[in-house]
């Protein structure tokens, strides 16, 4: 007991705590979302940059003499198939015109799709799983939240570009390829124009859905229309004022290296200003958790109800969206192939392009040689339909939801079971609507394909999708935190790897750690059954080994 006389306790000795300065917090979403979209902004900006790199390189190796480079020009330059697939291939004769025509339309496609997921992942993804609220209940507003959020994106966008531009200047500056760091920059600009406009896209739709995945499903739907327009403006069918209705058509006009038109930038920049002011304004009007559309994943209905009943109707609920839309995305990518596969084949006989093709697994000529090496398209659509699986599977644990599912009487391992099931379903049901919409597209123009061999090629194509979900079960198992990140890891290695073998001399052991460099190239050959047999055995392994750490580990958030 202290005694009267004693001293009171100095103010200094204790220990008070004190509270954050608004100014130190006020930007912290901004530093969140800078940190995580540039995090993966960096990973593909090295994708780009390596895969223009790749490009431009090889093509000094394979196309030596100037009749195999007009031989190139003549098999795709004035194809109307490839074009309306791949976009114009002018200047062909160039390792400029060359290097546009290989990767333009795919870091196009492939980072519009980065894009609109980061987007709604750190935007309605956030707001979805309560880690904006205490800051909203203070003095930051829901439209500034969202502004720091679109600033945090710039920063994602500004290190793509950063990476793209360093590799793509440092190759073009070699005496092989000679490409000049001014027009080098000006393609590092184009490639990137669509990842700023499906930022704000993403984010727009965030504002507009209920939930991320709806989110990423409205803004995967634009993306979808932007490309078929741009399409048709490109099919040589009298409707090319169409390219200029699209915001895909519009960097397509910039022509990087060939014919550089920096005047497209102006609706570029003024589209991704117009989406993300919108999306500011709409976030100003609404409540947190709140959208303009409503929640329609909602057992409202006799059928809805009927889907909870067990584990697997309860997975099936909550991703039926999103597996519609992959149904509908490959049906048309798979019908595209089909109705071009029989002119698009007649230009490979003949031509260098055979070469290539030979080199990438499918000899031979005609359409079956163009499917061949078109199903590695539909191949890595379906692995990321698979990774987008073990993603939303994460997702669930990390955000704290599964904890009320496992408590009792549902198991841990046939929850995870459940997943994996439906992953194998979703993969198995795209496959073979990709299948029959190929045969379908071909049946039209004459092709001579039967059901049943493009059916057998779209399984073929899945095999590595089924080692994808194999392998997101042993990283869920073992090294959960890190499972979306190694699976598409994994995956963007894998593609990298192909399309540089496909263009250039890889040794054989490192093409052998591709994914899709071990599937057969059907239906130009016939699919390795006893190989695909080993690949999905592996698979099983893995998922094995998977449910033995998620048995024995505890659950881990985010």
């Amino acid at each position: 007991m202290p005694t009267p006389n004693a001293d009171p306790m100095p103010i200094a000795d204790v220990a008070v705590p004190v509270a954050p300065t608004y100014g130190r917090s006020r930007w912290v979403i901004a530093e969140r979302t800078a940190r995580s979209a540039g995090r993966s902004g960096v990973i593909w900006g090295y994708v780009f940059g390596a895969f223009v790199a790749s490009s431009a390189w090889s093509y000094t190796t394979i196309y030596k003499t100037h009749a195999e480079r007009e031989s190139l020009a003549h098999a795709f330059g004035t194809n109307k198939a490839t074009i309306a697939l791949f976009g114009p291939a002018p200047s062909l004769q160039t390792v400029a015109g060359f290097t546009v025509f290989k990767v333009s339309m795919t870091a196009m496609l492939i980072g519009a799709v980065w894009a609109l997921l980061t987007s709604t992942r750190l935007v309605r993804g956030e707001e979805e799983a309560g880690r904006w609220e205490l800051l909203l209940s203070g003095q930051t507003t829901q439209s500034s939240a969202v502004g720091q959020a679109l600033a945090g994106l710039g920063l994602g966008a500004l290190a793509v570009y950063v990476l793209t531009a360093l590799l793509t200047t440092v190759v073009g500056l070699t005496a092989r390829v000679d490409i000049k760091a001014g027009p080098a920059l000006f393609l590092a600009l184009a490639l990137i124009a669509p990842v700023l406009m499906f930022l704000a896209v993403g984010a727009l739709t965030s504002q507009v859905a209920a939930t991320r995945r709806q989110a990423a499903g409205l803004a995967a739907v634009f993306l979808g229309l932007c490309y078929c327009l741009r399409m048709l403006g490109d099919a040589g069918v009298g409707l090319h004022v169409l390219t200029w209705l699209s915001p895909l058509g519009w960097v397509e006009e910039l022509h990087p290296l060939t014919a550089a038109n920096p005047l497209p930038l102006v609706p570029i920049l003024a589209f991704s200003a117009a989406a993300a002011a919108l999306a500011v304004r709409l976030a100003a009007g609404r409540d947190i958790g709140a959208s303009v559309l409503g929640d329609h994943n909602r057992a409202t209905t006799r059928s809805g109800r009927l889907l909870l009943n067990g584990p697997v109707g309860f997975t099936l609920r909550l991703g039926r969206g999103t597996v519609a839309a992959w149904v509908a995305a490959i049906t048309v990518v798979g019908l595209l192939l089909g109705l071009v596969a029989k002119s698009a084949g007649g230009t490979i006989s003949g031509s260098s392009v055979k070469d290539v093709f030979t080199r990438l697994g499918a000899p031979g000529t005609g359409g079956p040689a163009f499917l061949g090496i078109s199903y590695l398209v539909v191949a890595v659509l379906l692995a990321f339909v698979a990774a987008g699986q073990v993603s939303a599977t994460r997702a669930e644990e990390a955000e704290g939801r599964l904890e009320h599912l496992v408590v009792r009487p549902l198991s841990r391992a046939r929850w995870l079971t459940a997943r994996l099931l439906v992953g194998a379903g979703a993969v198995s049901t795209v496959s073979l609507c990709a299948g029959l919409a190929t045969w379908l597209g071909a049946a039209t123009q004459h092709s001579g394909f039967d059901p049943g061999s493009l059916v057998a090629a779209s399984f073929n194509a899945a095999v590595p999708a089924g080692f994808v979900l194999g392998a997101g079960a042993l990283l869920l198992g073992w090294w959960p935190r890190g499972a979306t990140a190694g699976i598409y890891a994994v995956l963007s290695w894998s593609l990298l790897v192909e399309l540089i073998g496909g263009i250039g001399a890889l040794d054989h052991w490192l093409l052998d750690t591709s994914l899709f460099h071990q599937v057969a190239s059907a239906p130009a050959v016939r699919a390795d059954w006893a190989r695909n047999g080993v690949i999905l055995g592996l698979a099983a392994a893995c998922a094995a080994a998977g449910f033995v750490g998620w048995q024995r580990r505890d659950l881990q958030g985010a």
